[in-house]
């Protein structure tokens, strides 16, 4: 289960610096390297800041902890953008993080058909993507040449695409585990909601290139209906992809174990090197100078349309912060008199 429907008990308040981090870990005696994300805070404002059905917000915080384990490999400042377009009830999904560690999120989606998916009891993160892709961008800035590789979304989720990914166009055996839950912590007025999510991510990164060629090799020439030839994956990862399948929802998202304890838990007995932390935030970049200089770029009739009760009125997808500005403050200046 990629999604979990877990209630969290909290025991004790969550120890600083284990929420919203990424940290990166290696396991040299088995060739393995991989990164362990853990969102609290970030996940939460970027969930709370939209007033999605419970199954579409935890199909998003799926997506944003997917974006933060990928986006964080990037060796250069730049952006990492997931994009999902699918038949589904949930059209869309939009995570964007950009380095070191700014992240935001939103999803689109059709309300009647995630409601009756929801009474139907069909509203896995499957069942909501329905078939369609995904895209995975990275954008090295308006110099540099955008790169993209796409999977076909076919009814799984988001950590089958990932795996597929990795598997056809990046030939790294991966495996990724994914989790996000809602927190429920008393307060002075009632109980409230925290959204918390979690994952890790593993990769076989041996030094021989061919000990890594664990995927079918097509028949080539071979008359129809011959199979493809499976080459014996390695000891290693068979080893490393065991252990990591041992992993539960619960312990990606436990505000009182750490990703370190979590890294011994799982490695310990080959050997795990962790690495320094790097922090999360929820970010995101919209501003009322970019939105202004956007309605600019605008002809004078677009902005004419866009004018409801004598105000021009933008919110951000992203964020949900409200813009408002008078038509004439980003009126197009006409001919000066000679």
């Amino acid at each position: 289960m990629t999604v979990s429907n877990l209630a969290i008990p909290v025991r004790a308040p969550a120890q600083v610096g284990l929420d919203d981090t990424i940290l990166p870990f290696a396991v040299k005696a088995l060739d393995l390297r991989g990164r362990i994300v853990r969102l609290g805070p970030a996940v939460d404002s970027i969930l709370c800041s939209h007033d999605y059905p419970t199954p579409v917000a935890q199909l998003l915080g799926q997506a944003i902890v997917l974006t933060v384990m990928l986006g964080s490999a990037l060796k250069f400042e730049g952006r990492f953008i997931l994009q999902t377009q699918s038949d589904g009830p949930v059209r869309m999904l939009v995570a964007d993080f950009t380095s070191p560690g700014k992240v935001r999120a939103c999803a689109r989606f059709d309300a009647e058909r995630v409601a009756r998916a929801i009474a139907e009891n069909a509203a896995s993160p499957g069942q909501l993507l329905g078939r369609g892709h995904l895209a995975m961008t990275i954008d090295q800035g308006p110099d540099m040449s955008r790169y993209q590789g796409l999977v076909a979304l076919e009814g799984g989720d988001l950590e089958q695409a990932a795996h597929e990914y990795f598997l056809r166009s990046e030939q790294i055996p991966t495996r990724v585990r994914l989790g996000v839950a809602e927190e429920f912590r008393s307060g002075e007025n009632g109980p409230r909601r925290h959204w918390r999510a979690g994952g890790i991510l593993l990769q076989f990164l041996p030094a021989a290139p061919e000990r890594a060629r664990v995927a079918d090799l097509d028949p080539g020439d071979a008359p129809a209906g011959t199979r493809p030839h499976v080459l014996p994956e390695d000891d290693a990862w068979v080893e490393g992809r065991a252990l990591i399948d041992t992993v539960d929802d619960l312990e990606l998202l436990d505000p009182d174990l750490s990703s370190e304890r979590l890294a011994y838990r799982l490695f310990h007995e080959r050997g795990v090197r962790v690495f320094r932390a790097a922090p999360v935030n929820a970010q995101c970049s919209c501003s009322r100078h970019s939105v202004e200089t956007m309605l600019k770029s605008f002809p004078q009739e677009d902005r004419d349309d866009m004018v409801e009760n004598g105000r021009i009125t933008v919110t951000c997808e992203f964020c949900s912060s409200t813009y408002e500005f008078a038509p004439q403050d980003i009126a197009t200046p006409g001919p000066q008199p000679a």
